[in-house]
């Protein structure tokens, strides 16, 4: 199996670093002329609101930006590019010798990251990058894209598996996706929030997912009849056949499916499966189900699709539907509900020339866009009863400021809300080192263990978070002291105290 920096050569064949906001040279330029290029800085990537009117996100995307990191330089291609570049005046924008510069340039940086497949909730920081400025600054676009979308998928198809109450989910989206590299980080976020399998082959290929489908209407149209149609596909795939039945009319269809397994029974023939496309769903599942009982096929799963989204689904289980597999496409690969994660990156500390921190905080009119200031982290508090550990709360806070043991977390949009955790709860990190000094240090788990990731992570959760609508407000906050810290820093930018 390929890795993916070397896959995303294969597909694009050029470098990814200029796939990036034009600012972001623009101000990696300035940083040069104002020598200020090689100051250590810290940033952190965190979204704002939970995605889908939910209560948690599930965090994806860290495998993509491990392989772009990997192989993030600048190629001969892309310094003679950025050398053509103009001002308004026609002048070249960029000094040769800044060009030079991003020609040697090696990536430096310390990544720390929440790994893929982990609940998380806004404020808190999902990526954290420390290193020289300019690097830093130059990883803001590409890190945004990578960790926001695939976040916002992986937690769209856990709100899936949610709404079948487990049952299979497969990922039909490739046709409806916002491009090909848009399906394949779909289908691999997708996967890793639950579903089984993608229809997506080449993503099969690069990301190891099962690869699962049947048959469409133009096969069925291609045949004299129903009957046969079936018959002929059955005889290719006598193993894993599942019969479209709604080409014509659907319970005739499932009938037809009966017929021609029973037909080909003698020969080892089993039906898998039949699939409803169109049509009230609901009813048109119980009568299937009646039909495949009556003829001794109590194990054939009736598989569901259709433009499904969550709320379809609950409303089809609500219906008592006897879908057992589902197949979902446009609502889940393009985030149809919710077509972007409100995810920032944002400076947070710098070293003055003396080697200093200077902690840093952006100012908003809208509270919820106030930065935190420091070099973040967080730590997850647990309970454990009967076996199971169950999360009760996280704390953001400074590394430079030692989190005690017994500790107060405040809700940094409102600060009524605060939680008091006693000495010896048990806890654990969420960042984990990805890279140090550029190097990649992390043991990258297979998907399949982020798919894993992520069913675990969800049980520790309370119901009445993970639910689908209106969901609990699970306890998040900054650690006392960084809150004070933070508070003190807005004042003093505003001007309200020295």
């Amino acid at each position: 199996m390929s890795n993916m920096s070397n896959v995303l050569k294969q597909i694009y064949q050029t470098s990814l670093v200029l796939l990036t906001d034009f600012y972001q040279l623009t101000m990696a330029y300035g940083y040069w002329q104002a020598d200020i290029h090689e100051r250590e800085a810290v940033f952190y990537h965190s979204f704002r609101k939970s995605p889908f009117g939910g209560g948690y996100a599930i965090c994806a995307g860290l495998g993509t930006l491990i392989d772009y990191l990997d192989s993030f330089c600048f190629t001969k291609e892309d310094v003679d590019y950025l050398a053509e570049l103009t001002d308004s005046s026609g002048k070249r924008l960029f000094n040769p010798l800044f060009l030079a510069y991003l020609n040697q340039l090696k990536f430096s940086c310390d990544i720390d990251a929440i790994e893929e497949g982990s609940v998380v909730f806004p404020q808190e920081p999902l990526v954290r990058v420390k290193g020289p400025l300019l690097q830093c600054q130059l990883l803001e676009s590409i890190l945004l894209n990578i960790v926001n979308f695939q976040t916002l998928i992986a937690t769209s198809a856990a709100r899936f598996i949610q709404a079948t109450r487990g049952e299979p989910v497969l990922e039909f989206g490739l046709r409806r996706a916002q491009g090909f590299d848009g399906a394949l980080m779909a289908s691999r976020a997708a996967y890793i929030g639950g579903c089984m399998a993608s229809s997506n082959v080449l993503a099969g290929k690069l990301f190891n997912i099962p690869v699962r489908g049947t048959h469409a209407h133009s096969w069925m149209l291609c045949f004299n009849s129903e009957l046969d149609a079936f018959r002929a596909y059955a005889k290719i795939f006598p193993d894993r056949c599942i019969f479209l039945v709604d080409t014509y009319n659907t319970v005739e269809g499932v009938k037809n499916a009966i017929k021609v397994a029973k037909e080909l029974a003698p020969a080892g023939f089993q039906l898998a499966g039949i699939r409803l496309d169109s049509g009230d769903l609901a009813y048109l599942s119980q009568e299937a189900r009646k039909l495949l009982d009556a003829a001794g096929y109590p194990d054939t799963i009736i598989v569901g699709s259709n433009d499904l989204s969550p709320s379809v689904i609950t409303s089809l289980k609500e219906q008592q539907a006897k879908i057992t597999m589902w197949g979902v496409g446009t609502h889940l690969i393009t985030a149809y509900e919710q077509p972007a994660l409100e995810g920032v990156y944002k400076l947070s500390a710098l070293k003055t020339a003396h080697g200093k921190w200077e902690y840093k905080v952006k100012l908003s009119e809208q509270a919820i866009k106030i930065s935190t200031p420091g070099i973040l982290a967080t730590r997850r508090f647990y309970l454990e009863a009967d076996g199971q550990r169950y999360a009760i709360a996280d704390a953001i806070y400074d590394e430079q400021h030692a989190l005690s043991e017994a500790c107060t977390i405040i809700d940094p949009l409102d600060a009524t809300r605060r939680r008091v955790i006693p000495s010896g709860t048990l806890y654990r990190e969420l960042l984990q080192p990805i890279f140090r000094k550029g190097l990649l240090v992390y043991k990258r788990p297979p998907l399949q263990s982020s798919q894993a990731k992520t069913k675990d992570e969800l049980s520790q959760f309370h119901a009445t978070i993970r639910r689908l609508l209106n969901p609990h407000h699970y306890p998040v906050g900054l650690a006392e002291n960084l809150y004070d810290l933070k508070l003190k820093l807005v004042l003093k930018a505003k001007g309200l105290v020295e």
